[in-house]
């Protein structure tokens, strides 16, 4: 099960930078959310995968080796708050710059100085 999901987290990392490298910023954002999938994978993975109960512990527990860490889960849950931000102010932005300049291609920023 780790080795699948290693290979989801390289393919969720090649598919985000590939995007990010794309002209379009529907493309970008996309890219941004593939990578913000990828991190939250791979800092979930890092814990390791622990069939078991959840971190609960009791007078009875004595044995936590069963236990699953909260540590990462608590770290993803946040990054995946912070990942949500992000996306949400990089649509703000998409959203004042087609309006200004009319168009998705972040090649024709270049050209905006010249018509100012």
């Amino acid at each position: 099960m780790e080795i699948l999901l290693a290979i989801i987290v390289g393919v969720l990392y090649t598919a985000g930078v590939y995007m990010l490298l794309r002209r379009s910023i529907v493309k970008f954002i996309i890219g941004i959310i593939f990578m913000s999938n990828a991190t939250n994978l791979l800092v979930f993975l890092s814990a390791g995968l622990v069939q078991g109960n959840p971190a609960f512990v009791n007078a009875t527990t004595v044995d936590t080796s069963h236990l699953a860490d909260p540590t990462p889960q608590a770290l993803v849950l946040t990054a995946i708050v912070i990942g949500l931000g992000m996306v949400v102010f990089i649509l703000a932005l998409k959203y004042k710059y087609f309006e200004i300049t009319g168009t998705d291609d972040l090649d024709q920023l270049k050209q905006t100085d010249e018509h100012s």
